[in-house]
């Protein structure tokens, strides 16, 4: 795995190829932003022209795409461009981090299967911090063999590694997470703001229910209350960190995801509703824990 090709270099991306040059590893980038590549050229990646010059020759190709209609059309060409399923060798390994739904992983999955290509699912959690820290988890759908060869590049970017099972299943895991903790987040929110309500100081009521059993990650790590915690998104104007449209996005593939299998989540779907509704407001760009806002602005 001496060879790495990176595709999509936005805040995740970015900062997941320069973790791999600082473990050593010989790394070809492409993006659609030229600044985005010359910035991990000045950390020592080659840059190339297309996404398939990236790939070619490389033992491992990683992306981190936007959608499921990106993922599709890169690997598998769209008719115009050449996918990379066409110009990579057949020893090559596919990582896709991207938080797409499960369908598409599995169909690029079973199409790089009949060039006796082995792909994975690997979409992440932990956001642009662990992104930079290298912290990231890892969520694997794909085969033994895909998930043992993945390790060492894997363990390069993150520290928790899960193979969930076959093709899509880490999709299907990211999503059931991300669903939860838009959950949290709503329901940490409008504690925090019911508490300031009544006159408590809402870091004080933070470290109760930290320790009670209401306790969770987004009063452990994330909280949403500004000021409470000096370096989260909400203390720095809700910038930074995993923006809105992406959770609505997220929420989204969660809602589909339980159509196809008939479950129910009425949690999900109005985590979805209130979220679309914030980032209607305008608040799209902004980080997920400035749902927080909409609790606050009801008293006015």
């Amino acid at each position: 795995m001496s060879t790495v090709a990176f595709i999509g270099l936005g805040n995740m991306g970015g900062p997941m190829a320069a973790n791999l040059l600082k473990a050593g590893m010989t790394v070809r980038v492409f993006d659609l932003v030229p600044e985005a590549m010359q910035s991990l050229a000045e950390q020592g990646a080659f840059v190339s022209s297309t996404a398939c010059g990236a790939a070619a020759g490389a033992n491992v190709v990683i992306t981190m795409l936007p959608a499921g209609k990106h993922v599709k059309s890169l690997y598998l060409g769209n008719g115009t461009d050449k996918g990379l399923l066409e110009v990579v060798a057949g020893d090559t390994l596919l990582i896709d981090c991207s938080t797409i739904d499960a369908q598409s992983a599995q169909l690029v999955a079973a199409e790089a299967a009949k060039s006796g290509i082995e792909f994975m699912d690997a979409p992440v959690s932990g956001g642009t911090a662990g992104a930079a820290a290298g912290t990231l988890t890892f969520i694997c759908g794909g085969s033994d063999s895909a998930f043992e060869r993945g390790q060492l590049v894997l363990k390069a970017m993150g520290v928790n590694i899960f193979h969930a099972g076959g093709p899509g299943a880490g999709q299907v895991a990211k999503i059931c997470n991300n669903m939860l903790l838009s959950v949290l987040m709503v329901g940490t929110s409008e504690a925090l703001q019911m508490g300031i309500d009544h006159g408590l100081d809402p870091k004080v009521l933070s470290d109760i229910m930290k320790v009670s059993s209401g306790g969770n990650w987004t009063l452990e790590k994330y909280n949403p209350c500004p000021g409470v915690m000096e370096t989260v998104p909400s203390s720095k104007g809700y910038q930074g960190g995993f923006m809105v449209d992406l959770m609505v996005k997220d929420l989204g593939l969660s809602q589909e995801a339980a159509l196809l299998s008939n479950s129910s989540t009425p949690m999900g779907a109005l985590a979805r509703s209130l979220y679309v509704n914030h980032a209607r407001q305008g608040n799209g760009r902004r980080d997920f824990s400035s749902i927080f806002e909409q609790f606050a602005q009801l008293k006015k």
